[in-house]
């Protein structure tokens, strides 16, 4: 019995030292609840990291798409860069949005009256002394220059000085004198054709009414303002690619569909106004507002366009880009009006000159 009880002592030195083993180990587990504690803790701060990064690396993309600079703006005052032509009356510069029919008349009109400065000597560049002359070099304008029409109508009327004479003409001889202005077979089909209608159905004269015009092979809506409004001073809008193309830099009308053009211009003027504002628009677009690089630096009414800024807006750099008699250099006519030399324009040379 006594055996017995003196032996139960030992156990609980062991299970002693057990308890001290499992003292540390208690401790190391709460370090290492620590220490996941901490990681958790830390934990956010690396994920947090990307989501703050993330608008850090959109914005350099932001400023990439966003407009950094705002839209050029006409200059106060119209500086007309153009030889011989005073500078234009000050204009505020406003940007076109949303403009009321009576705002967009009166700055049509503005537009009129400041070209009509600018080329007081507006006229047909095409050579002509009869209306029959005038009809076929318009028609032979097509696809080609108004220099080179004049260049090559002195032979063709010499030869054929009349609707009769051309109606009779051999096709190949007349092919070979308008060689030079493109299309050329296709040309003399219609130059022939419109001098047979003319000789058989009007009795060699070139009418003076639209809706016989345009019966004539070859002569369409433009052809025939053209002929009506310079050979016969019957008003009438010449709708042209230069026209076509100002007219909508303007916003004087958004249709691209020449005949709706016509109307649509048509509606803000006045009817005895169309003839010499075909002129008008036609001579600006051919000297000044070019199609790919328009000289807005040197553009008498700059204020009043919409479209400023879309070529060169530098003054000396923008004098460079000016054709014709606004660069010094020959015009379209081998012979000219008078007005036209007195403003210091020059006549173009003979086809073939140096």
């Amino acid at each position: 019995m006594k055996k017995s009880a003196e032996k139960k002592p030992t156990p609980t030195k062991k299970t002693a030292s057990a308890a001290k083993t499992t003292a540390p180990a208690k401790k190391t587990a709460a370090a290492t609840k620590k220490t996941a504690s901490a990681t958790k803790k830390t934990t956010p701060a690396k994920k947090t990291t990307p989501a703050k990064a993330a608008p850090a690396e959109r914005t350099p993309l932001a400023k990439r798409t966003a407009p950094d600079k705002k839209p050029p703006v006409a200059p106060k005052k119209a500086a007309a860069a153009v030889k011989g032509v005073a500078p234009a009356k000050t204009v505020t510069a406003k940007p076109v949005r949303e403009e009321s029919r009576t705002a967009l008349v009166r700055r049509a009109r503005r537009i009129d009256r400041e070209l009509a400065e600018v080329y007081p000597y507006a006229h047909p560049e095409l050579d002509f002394e009869n209306p029959f002359q005038l009809v076929v070099a318009t028609v032979l304008s097509a696809q080609t220059t108004d220099l080179r029409v004049n260049q090559t109508t002195p032979a063709l009327f010499a030869k054929y000085p009349t609707p009769e004479d051309l109606a009779a003409a051999v096709p190949e001889e007349v092919e070979e004198i308008l060689r030079p202005t493109g299309f050329f077979r296709a040309k003399t089909k219609s130059v022939i054709g419109l001098s047979k209608a003319l000789a058989e159905d009007f009795g060699g004269e070139v009418p003076g009414r639209l809706e016989d015009l345009v019966k004539l092979p070859g002569v369409g809506r433009k052809t025939a303002f053209v002929v009506l409004g310079n050979a016969f001073g019957r008003p009438g809008i010449t709708v042209d690619t230069h026209f076509q193309r100002l007219v909508r830099r303007w916003r004087w009308t958004a249709e691209t569909d020449p005949d709706k053009i016509e109307a649509a211009v048509g509606a803000l003027f006045p009817k005895s106004d169309w003839t010499d504002l075909s002129h008008h628009v036609i001579w600006h677009g051919r000297r000044i507002c070019h199609a790919r690089k328009p000289a807005c630096g040197a553009c008498p009414i700059a204020p009043l366009c919409p479209a400023y800024g879309e070529g060169e807006t530098d003054p000396e750099k923008a004098k460079k880009l000016l054709k014709y008699e606004k660069g010094g250099l020959p015009g379209q006519r081998l012979r000219p009006p008078r007005a036209y030399l007195d403003a210091g324009g020059k006549p173009a040379p003979p086809l073939g000159a140096g």
